[in-house]
């Protein structure tokens, strides 16, 4: 929980051991909720499409992620937002 509120609230410099085992999560849950990456990779091209009529957001920073629990599978988020779009 912290975690997250770090990367909420601060930037947080990561090593590369960390971010490897952070993607071999992402793929071991993607592997059980049976989900391909092709599909994970169109489902976030689709929530930028999407998100980016409203919000000027940053795509690199952008995570998305499916975590899983023994009940249900969930989409995890975590989309930095570096301005609203005014209505026009």
């Amino acid at each position: 929980m912290l975690d997250l509120l770090m990367k909420v609230f601060g930037k947080q410099e990561k090593r590369s051991g960390k971010i490897a085992k952070e993607r071999l999560q992402v793929v071991l849950i993607h592997d059980r909720a049976s989900v391909s990456p092709e599909i994970m990779e169109q489902l976030k091209n689709e929530i930028i499409a999407v998100i980016s009529k409203y919000m000027d957001i940053n795509k690199n920073e952008m995570e998305i992620a499916l975590a899983n629990d023994s009940e249900s599978v969930a989409l995890v988020a975590n989309i930095p937002v570096n301005s609203l779009r005014h209505a026009k």
